[in-house]
């Protein structure tokens, strides 16, 4: 499989958001950009990367907010890497957790920057470095305590995935009794997620302004992610799911990008229009619309 990329839905702010990101991160850039002819005007989808992962970002409008639930993990090799980027991320944005020393870093700090995205700054050279940029899960509300389930289910639904090293909270650790999990690794293909119980009773649940994004090949491929992960069907629409532990995914096919990379504005229109209509994304009936077929 491809990597899992990482969506990020803004209100207004994606184009500023990802030129933003691909400045201050030397290993990054924009690699696509598609126009799309949304009913209330014209709307543009980026994808980017930043050092070792992929990621894509549009605007959503208002309705959905980033929290930390789901946050970004930078890994750097010495405290002044940490110092520069913890200033380029905090500016307009607030601190969750205070540059610092803490026990599992001698440098760290969680802060929000000015587009509502969580970042977590740390000191950590023996991370390796196709790891150096990782994705945080923190499991709070009705989904805490299913860190360690959600890692296994995962494991299971991923080829190439294989659980790296975990640890409990101790007895008299947490405010939650529910919180299992303090750190644990998933190791997908070249990609590391990482699991962790809200271990102080927080309400903040996995929100839709940040989802995984899955660009599968064939069509057969798309069905098995939707089978494996879907566990919601109210929360089913236009190849967006949500599974058990209330993370958002979205399962893309290749074919669809190709086809809206290609499109006149009229298909583009036509493609869209069969594409609200969808649960599940088939690539045969989104052709079909591009051509008028049907």
């Amino acid at each position: 499989m491809r990597q899992i990329a990482i969506q990020l839905c803004f209100n207004d702010q994606a184009e500023e958001a990802v030129k933003y990101y691909t400045k201050i991160f030397d290993q990054s850039e924009i690699t696509r950009e598609i126009h799309y002819p949304m009913p209330k005007g014209e709307t543009v989808a980026y994808d980017f990367t930043i050092e070792n992962q992929a990621f894509a970002a549009f605007n959503g409008g208002p309705d959905f907010k980033m929290n930390p639930s789901f946050s970004l993990m930078v890994s750097l090799d010495t405290a002044e890497e940490v110092d520069a980027l913890y200033a380029k991320l905090a500016k307009g944005g607030k601190d969750l957790m205070p540059l610092d020393t803490y026990p599992f870093s001698e440098r760290y700090a969680w802060v929000e920057d000015q587009f509502g995205l969580s970042w977590q700054i740390m000191l950590a050279p023996d991370v390796p470095k196709n790891h150096k940029i990782r994705v945080s899960l923190l499991f709070a509300g009705q989904y805490c305590g299913q860190a360690e389930q959600a890692l296994k289910d995962y494991a299971t639904i991923f080829q190439k995935a294989a659980p790296g090293q975990i640890h409990y909270y101790q007895e008299d650790e947490t405010q939650d009794a529910r919180a299992k999990v303090k750190y644990a690794e998933l190791n997908v293909g070249d990609q590391q997620l990482v699991f962790m119980d809200h271990g102080f009773g927080s309400d903040e649940e996995f929100s839709e302004a940040i989802s995984f994004l899955i660009v599968a090949g064939a069509q057969s491929e798309v069905d098995y992610y939707w089978e494996k992960l879907s566990a919601d069907e109210e929360a089913e629409s236009m190849g967006w799911l949500k599974d058990h532990h209330g993370i958002s995914w979205q399962i893309v096919p290749q074919a669809y990008l190709q086809i809206m990379e290609t499109a006149t504005e009229a298909q583009k229109k036509r493609v869209l229009e069969a594409l609200f209509k969808m649960k599940k994304m088939n690539v045969a009936s989104l052709e079909n619309a591009k051509f008028g077929i049907g």
